[in-house]
């Protein structure tokens, strides 16, 4: 009798078991979300930044919409190519995304002579999530007041004006070999390891001038010990009104923010594209979430997929050009 018993519970629990895998099936092979296995959201960059920031924002709600876990992975280096070489590498089925930049997504494909990606071919375009404007600044103390004042007093020095950055490669440097490419005007680029030192340093005007976004400057803008010269973007910033842009102040189609994308792995299905980027649109569009990009120095977009496509291709030949005129090389 025990033994029969055992063998009617074996076949209820198998016919259970059966059932449950029957039912799941279907979701699977739709290739829906949830099925249990946990999307990695790959950021290039090492914790703290703003791609990481951005990345810790959106993945709480997109796991909430999708219904299924969202797992940061930090993989930095290289001025983020090493994160993406391991997400170009991903199978395409929705489970693999990426913080992709300005850097990683359109400069370093010019800047490094080899990456272990297309930065084009290698990806599918997600969502673009906003871009930062940078802000030119001199210390308080210092005599130049304005753009024009900036150009003359580096045309008459030899080598031209210092200028920080947090890095060779960096957004804030690209600005600045931006300006020398369209200006004709020469500079002297001065690398840091880091944002933080390389402001502080123009704060004690051991430095002229640098480029860096409003959450870097802001701070020492409205303490006094900066002064803002004018903005990359094509629009003045709502938090500097008064501040031209660089267009404005003579330097005619100059336009330059860093930004900040979501991409997934080239061969990504068009519905999972699709439903991805219609969710992480969703949350930007939220009040706490633009909040928190207008805090960073960004705008927020609304940019179709294939408009980020197009605008990443023109990006790419923009610094391709730039970089080869500058003649500028990080390995």
């Amino acid at each position: 009798m025990q033994r029969r018993s055992l063998i009617r519970h074996s076949l209820v629990a198998s016919s259970l078991l059966l059932g449950a895998t029957c039912v799941a099936l279907p979701a699977l092979a739709q290739g829906k979300w949830p099925t249990g296995k946990a999307i990695t959201y790959l950021v290039p960059f090492a914790p703290g930044g703003n791609t990481d920031t951005l990345a810790r924002l959106i993945a709480p709600a997109l796991s909430t919409a999708l219904g299924t876990p969202v797992v940061i992975d930090n993989k930095g280096g290289a001025g983020g190519s090493v994160g993406s070489a391991i997400a170009a590498r991903a199978p395409a089925d929705g489970y693999t995304i990426l913080g992709g930049t300005i850097s990683s997504h359109s400069i370093n494909v010019s800047l490094y002579s080899k990456i272990d990606y297309d930065p084009i071919k290698s990806f599918t375009p997600v969502a673009m999530l906003g871009s930062g404007p940078l802000v030119l600044v001199v210390p308080a103390s210092s005599p130049y007041k304005t753009l024009n004042d900036v150009l003359a007093a580096s045309k008459a020095r030899d080598g031209g004006l210092s200028s920080a950055s947090p890095g060779t490669g960096t957004s804030p440097h690209m600005a600045l070999e931006l300006l020398s490419y369209q200006s004709g005007v020469k500079f002297t680029h001065v690398p840091y390891k880091g944002s933080g030192p390389a402001v502080q340093d123009v704060v004690g005007g051991q430095v002229d001038m640098m480029f860096d976004t409003t959450l870097i400057v802001g701070p020492h803008i409205q303490s006094g010990k900066l002064r803002p010269i004018a903005v990359t973007s094509a629009k003045r910033l709502e938090s500097l009104p008064d501040v031209p842009t660089i267009a404005e102040a003579g330097q005619k189609g100059f336009d330059m923010g860093s930004w900040q994308a979501v991409f997934a792995p080239a061969g990504t299905p068009k519905p999972i594209v699709d439903r991805l980027h219609a969710e992480i649109m969703k949350i930007v569009a939220t009040p706490d979430i633009q909040a928190r990009l207008k805090s960073f120095g960004m705008v927020p977009s609304t940019m179709t997929p294939a408009q980020l496509g197009d605008y990443q291709k023109a990006e790419v030949a923009k610094w391709a050009q730039v970089i080869k005129a500058a003649g500028i090389k990080a390995d």
